[in-house]
């Protein structure tokens, strides 16, 4: 399985299983319509606990990219809402942006961040 979770990362497991998932979708590990692992296949699969998983695919669920059934299971299937997606991307830069000013981070330092992660996503 390409998920690996990091068991002394401060970052809690849920969203750590929800960033990989996302990062999957974004380098096409995952597309359109691809079926996840039932929460108990996941679980087992990555030693964790099946409320650890039920959580993380909510929130993907919550957040547009995935599609939740009982006969066929967690789905990626990717909100096309490109407004709410644009406005909920500025609600989270704006957070960002503000803790980086916070710590002196540079309008220009923050630009080369951006090119750096956006290009290893994109082609």
């Amino acid at each position: 399985m390409w998920i690996a979770i990091d068991f002394n990362s401060d970052t809690s497991i849920y969203m750590q299983l929800r960033n990989q998932i996302i990062e999957g979708i974004a380098t096409d590990v995952l597309k359109e319509g691809d079926s996840l692992p039932s929460v108990r296949q996941m679980a087992e699969e990555l030693g964790i606990n099946m409320h650890t998983v039920n959580k993380a695919y909510t929130v993907l669920k919550n957040e547009g990219l995935l599609k939740l059934d009982r006969r066929h299971g967690a789905i990626i299937a990717i909100d096309i809402d490109r407004l709410a997606a644009l406005r909920e991307t500025k609600y989270e830069l704006q957070i960002i942006l503000v803790k980086a000013i916070c710590k002196n981070i540079s309008e220009e330092e923050v630009h080369e961040m951006v090119r750096e992660i956006y290009n290893t996503y994109v082609d």
